[in-house]
């Protein structure tokens, strides 16, 4: 079976690949439904189009695998496996050299396509063990559930928190009008050091949205038996959360009829971003 017929089979079986992710939140059903309104349509410039050229597989079979691999807790050995059950033949290491070099494209992609966020903003951090030493991951999350950023620091003080918050401010070009942490006092001293000014609410129970967020980073170390590397670790998460904001659904809220839009409309956009415009 050549690749294209492969791909053909592989999509027709797509939704048995799924494995469902746990996270459900709250409030972006409106915005979500609208479609492929969320993303705009900024065009691609040609000096990636070339970004297929040598390349064994069509842009097709690239694309859908690393979406696999980083849209699912699967492990690069179980993408191989997936990709095999449909005649691509591939290593897992070929896996990965693909999801290292095309993920951070289409992940920057998206990134720069999505709109801005909202002006509510929920931090929290979580330990990650590497090597025997205790990093934390920091992850600012946006009142809808959506990622804003993610910093893998192996300090858990003020500091730390001022770099993450000078981080989010410049990528967000603004101050949140509120911002939501646990009662680690390395965030309200941060805040007072900056000179910021906004309302800055701590309660544990306030932050579930960011705590949730760490959820499908906990799933993915396990399957990849921990991370190996901050550096590792900064990549993965870096690539991972744009490309899960595109397929952030409110799923408490939508019927699996209205559900289906706004997933469609979530899949042209990947197939743009990823197959049609880039390789064209």
């Amino acid at each position: 079976m050549n690749a294209k017929a492969a791909l053909k089979a592989l999509s027709n079986d797509a939704g048995k690949l799924i494995l469902p992710m746990q996270n459900e939140y709250q409030h972006s059903a409106v915005a979500l439904t609208a479609g492929s309104d969320i993303f705009d349509n900024r065009p691609i410039s040609k000096a990636q189009k070339s970004r297929y050229h040598g390349h064994r597989f069509p842009a097709e079979v690239i694309a859908h695998a690393v979406w696999l691999y980083f849209r699912f807790p699967l492990s690069l050995r179980m993408v191989e496996d997936l990709l095999a059950a449909r005649g691509v033949i591939v290593s897992h290491e070929t896996v990965r050299r693909w999801a290292d070099k095309f993920g951070r494209d289409f992940a920057n992609t998206i990134r720069r396509r999505a709109p801005q966020f909202g002006d509510k903003w929920h931090l929290d951090k979580v330990v990650i063990v590497m090597n025997g030493r205790k990093h934390w991951l920091w992850r600012a999350v946006g009142q809808d559930g959506f990622v804003l950023d993610a910093l893998v620091q192996s300090r858990r003080d003020q500091k730390a928190a001022e770099r993450l918050m000078r981080k989010l401010i410049r990528k967000q070009s603004r101050t949140p009008r509120v911002l939501v942490t646990d009662k680690l006092g390395s965030y309200g001293a941060a805040r007072k050091d900056m000179g910021l000014s906004f309302e800055h609410r701590q309660h544990k129970g306030l932050n579930n949205r960011a705590e949730n967020s760490h959820q499908p980073t906990r799933r993915r170390e396990r399957i990849m038996k921990r991370f190996k590397s901050q550096r590792h670790l900064q990549r993965f998460v870096s690539i991972r959360d744009p490309i899960a904001n595109l397929f952030h659904f409110p799923r408490h809220v939508l019927s699996s009829i209205e559900y289906r839009g706004p997933r469609q409309a979530a899949m042209n956009i990947w197939d743009e971003v990823a197959v049609h415009q880039i390789a064209a």
